[in-house]
């Protein structure tokens, strides 16, 4: 899901043939870091010429993906396959999303009238005024006003007190433009907050280790939204502001508005690596795999060893059918880290899950064993090493990586399937009609995804 300075996405299991999903993705993202140290937003306003349109108030759209037949590369065709890598993108992006506030809310001074319209709402929100290249103005209060209270307690992470006191701020201060903006920032950072205590990591730091964003997260999503939708009546957002816009849409999956808002930051911010790593995950999200190659291709530039930047680049390649160069971007990721004490398993994985679709079980299972090494909590590796086995007639090593998966992800349909059929093989009938019964049952629900990377 980079994400800001901070982790928050993506990675949702990313895959092109989304066998993986965005990492996935959806996806994401960096490498956990923890959420105390991320420095405060500034609000400094930026311009814009020419109107933008809002976020329309589109509800989430469902991505849930019935994969349960997926069971070899013929039966999943890529097109699902991409749909799942999106899924799980979304929970990355609560998990891992890094938030920059820092370098994004740098940049000019805006004409401070925007149309009153909610964000939520279908109607447009115009930024209107003459680009100015001056830097940015400050934050109106001064340094020991309320609002700087507010954002101390937010750099340390206390999200709770600094809740209750810009609430309290606003007031007798309704009309507070940087109130509301910072109100919508630490909304999004108590999303992240809680994602980390719902799904805690245990043994190394996987990217964007967590579950898809609950309804009270995409409740807080919308409540963040309409915050920064209620400052813009006073004066236009700043980078920063548009960048949590965009991971609002993103947690809400609706990542034609993400795009939209990422884009616009980004005209403002065109040297924020991690913007471009956003956009490039947005993109992949909407099967605009060329597109993503470009954004992914910018991150790069100004980010020259970004490891997820690269491996997403490979799941770009490979969405385009580019297999050779998704190969070189995987092996590229996998190098880049060789030394690392701390690994990141997406290259293994997506590399892996890309030789399994080449049948060559062999050699995927190398990189897999590697991944689950890495991180012995994601699904992924241990469904992926589970299909590749049951390949390679290995149904007892099949079922155990089979069982672990479920253990992992148990409402997840596919995951039944791929197993049912291991057992039939082995005369466990009883345990083959069960998992069957689980997965026919599972494939008219929403059911869980496999665990989601950024």
């Amino acid at each position: 899901m980079p994400m800001l300075s901070f982790t928050v996405f993506a990675r949702f299991h990313r895959r092109p043939p989304i066998s993986r999903h965005p990492q996935r993705s959806v996806g994401s993202l960096l490498l956990c870091s923890g959420l105390s140290k991320t420095p405060t937003p500034s609000f400094a306003t930026h311009p814009g010429n020419s109107p933008i349109t809002p976020f329309p108030a589109t509800l989430p759209r469902s991505l849930v993906c019935k994969s349960f037949s997926c069971h070899t590369s013929k039966t999943c065709p890529g097109g699902l396959r991409i749909l799942l890598t999106k899924f799980f993108w979304i929970a990355a992006t609560v998990w891992s999303l890094p938030i920059f506030f820092s370098g994004a809310a740098t940049g000019h001074a805006l004409s401070p009238h925007l149309e009153s319209s909610p964000l939520l709402l279908a109607k447009p929100l115009a930024f209107s005024g003459q680009s100015s290249t001056s830097p940015a103005t400050p934050p109106t209060e001064s340094p020991g006003a309320p609002l700087a209270e507010v954002r101390s307690l937010l750099e340390k992470g206390n999200t709770s007190e600094a809740d209750r006191l810009v609430r309290q701020y606003l007031q007798t201060h309704p009309d507070s433009a940087d109130a509301h903006f910072l109100l919508g920032h630490i909304l999004f950072r108590e999303i992240q907050s809680e994602a980390r205590l719902e799904t805690p990591l245990q043994g190394v730091q996987v990217l964007g280790a967590g579950v898809p964003p609950a309804k009270h997260g995409k409740d807080k999503a919308r409540a963040s939204l309409a915050e920064f939708t209620a400052g813009a009546k006073f004066h236009g957002p700043s980078a920063a502001d548009l960048k949590i816009v965009a991971l609002d849409y993103i947690l809400l999956g609706d990542y034609v508005d993400a795009d939209k808002w990422l884009t616009k930051m980004l005209a403002w911010t065109p040297n924020d690596a991690d913007g471009w790593y956003l956009l490039g995950r947005t993109k992949y999200n909407e099967n605009r795999f060329a597109e993503a190659v470009d954004a992914f291709q910018r991150c790069l530039k100004l980010d020259l060893r970004n490891l997820k930047a690269e491996d997403n680049l490979g799941l770009s390649y490979a969405g385009l059918g580019r297999r050779e160069e998704a190969a070189a971007a995987y092996q590229q990721a996998i190098d880049w880290q060789s030394q690392a004490a701390l690994k990141n398993p997406g290259p293994y994985i997506d590399f892996g899950d890309l030789l399994l679709d080449e049948n060559r079980s062999e050699e995927a299972v190398s990189y897999l064993l590697q991944a689950v090494e890495i991180a012995p909590r994601e699904s992924r590796p241990h469904e992926l090493l589970g299909k590749a086995y049951t390949r390679l007639d290995q149904l007892p090593k099949a079922q155990m990586e089979l069982e672990k998966a479920l253990q992992l992800s148990p409402q997840s349909a596919n995951l039944h399937c791929m197993v049912a059929p291991v057992y039939r093989k082995q005369g466990f009938i009883d345990k083959a009609k069960l998992e069957y019964e689980r997965c026919s049952a599972l494939a008219g629900s929403h059911s869980v995804p496999q665990t989601p990377r950024p």
